[in-house]
């Protein structure tokens, strides 16, 4: 063992006359400990719901969707079987989108409507999970009234259950001689599903594309896009390129879901980062506090530094004993913060003994997602401050004279 780390440990080891140094040195361990423990936790927790919204957006919506700068694609199921042959690509569905009203005896709203087709939707879209009630292959149902799909805050807010009639206005119906006349068609709803996320399920209706182009009026077999589902949902800026060269390029266009949700997920990075910022405060407060406990140490061993100087001991010898024993402290601390940071993420995740109103959030628990990147960053960041709040100390030991300290002795 070094000479430096042997008295460095005994230094700490070794009961001291004056404790108070000792309660420093253990409110630096608490300090540090505290600071990294409330970091892993609050960047878990923003982690969790960065990563749970957005596996939310991704169920509802595609990874990527092509569109298109004419009135929309014919001949789309050769356009879908390219897609699905790109390197990369899950899966592909075709579908329309258009805004319309929806009147029940409950009232009138608006809504978003989406006509998929029920026999592939599912392998890119969450619609089928998400379901609580009926099934998505009812919507290409050929007796009776077409089949519609609705969100569970838009059934609560039409009362609207399964069974019940619903009359769906498209403003853009029957073009007649006075311009575009809206048209009006009968659903039955045949299932309810529930996203938890209250902007989806209050204003999204599922219908099929036969069933969405008789309401809109078309009078050829178009749709409005391409759905798609990737491997790598972080890799869709490269492979949406890919993507449109294998369609052919213009006058189609490609859209991915981080350029869609590009504002909502730098505001949730930015926040991550502020708290980050703030939090580490609280390791700074502790690193300062090995300050503190250094330069008393110094003060109270001021005998023995002169003492090794005397025996030899170099200047360089005499820091690094100091150095050393502020960076155990932060070390000790680190690794204690690490034990109740994850810890607590660890039962919060398992147990979900902090609830949230499910009225004000889209979940009722708190998600914790853990992220090595983050743990390692934190476990760095807290070490180098740590290690930085020794080095004043450290260099006020060396520049210690021997003959000036053992005066008085």
């Amino acid at each position: 063992m070094r000479l430096e780390l042997f008295i460095a440990l005994r230094y700490l080891i070794a009961k001291r006359q004056q404790a108070f140094i000792s309660v420093i040195s253990l409110i630096s361990i608490l300090g540090v400990g505290l600071g990294v423990a409330a970091l892993i936790i609050v960047l878990g927790v923003m982690t969790g719901f960065s990563e749970n919204l957005r596996d939310k957006i991704l169920g509802i919506n595609a990874h990527v969707i092509v569109g298109s700068l004419e009135k929309g694609f014919a001949h789309y199921d050769q356009l879908v079987a390219k897609a699905r042959s790109v390197d990369g690509v899950r899966s592909a569905t075709p579908f329309i989108y258009s805004e319309v009203i929806l009147s029940a005896p409950g009232g009138a709203k608006g809504a978003v409507l989406r006509g998929i087709d029920p026999q592939s939707a599912g392998s890119v879209l969450s619609i089928g999970k998400d379901l609580q009630k009926g099934s998505i292959q009812a919507l290409g149902r050929d007796k009776g009234f077409p089949g519609v799909i609705v969100g569970k805050e838009l059934a609560k807010g039409l009362g609207l259950t399964m069974g019940s009639r619903v009359n769906i206005m498209s403003p853009a119906g029957k073009k007649t001689a006075a311009g575009f006349s809206p048209k009006i068609m009968t659903f039955e709803v045949c299932g309810i599903f529930a996203t938890e996320v209250f902007e989806y399920d209050s204003s999204l209706a599922y219908v099929s594309i036969p069933a969405a182009q008789k309401l809109l009026g078309m009078n050829e077999d178009l749709v409005t896009g391409i759905e798609l589902k990737v491997y790598d949902v972080y890799g869709v800026q490269k492979l949406s390129k890919q993507v449109l060269d294998a369609l052919g390029g213009f006058p189609l266009y490609v859209r991915n879901w981080i350029e869609m949700n590009k504002n909502l997920f730098s505001a949730l990075q930015l926040e991550k980062t502020a708290m980050g910022i703030i939090l580490i405060m609280i390791v700074l407060v502790g690193s300062f506090s090995i300050v503190t406990t250094l330069i008393m140490m110094v003060m109270e061993k001021t005998r023995d530094i002169a003492v090794l100087m005397s025996l030899g001991a170099t200047r360089k010898n005499i820091r690094n004993i100091f150095i050393l024993q502020g960076t155990i402290i932060g070390f000790i601390g680190t690794v204690l913060g690490y034990v109740l940071g994850i810890g607590i993420s660890l039962l919060l995740k398992k147990y979900q003994f902090i609830k949230l109103p499910a009225d004000v959030y889209y979940l009722d628990h708190i998600p914790i997602r853990l992220e090595w990147m983050d743990l390692t960053l934190i476990g760095v960041a807290a070490m180098a401050l740590c290690f930085l709040a020794t080095i004043y100390p450290a260099r006020q030991a060396s520049r210690m004279e021997p003959a000036e300290a053992l005066r008085y002795e």
